[in-house]
């Protein structure tokens, strides 16, 4: 008797942040900030990073909030991909 013993899959890394541009092709920047305590004042400050994401139709703008998956490599910088719209940008 043979059992097929089913692995778990791998939890995908995800990261929520703001549309900082779109003006590349199939490409936005994200900027995703987070909260750290400073080492030594012990305040707490926000650090930002940016990540290029995989936008294949383009529907995504700036001031837009979205979240992006890691995946494999699609180009030398882009290895993320935008996987939902959490919030639209506001029009005022």
């Amino acid at each position: 008797m043979t059992e097929v013993q089913a692995t778990p899959a791998k939890r995908q890394r995800t990261l929520v942040g703001k549309v900082v541009s779109n003006k590349m092709d199939k490409t936005v920047v994200v900027r995703v900030e987070r909260r750290v305590k400073h080492p030594i004042l012990g305040k707490i400050v926000m650090r930002s990073a940016k990540y290029k994401a995989h936008d294949e139709t383009n529907q995504y703008n700036e001031g837009d909030t979205v979240e992006i998956a890691e995946g494999r490599p699609i180009s030398r910088s882009k290895a993320w991909t935008v996987t939902r719209l959490v919030e639209a940008a506001r029009i005022i």
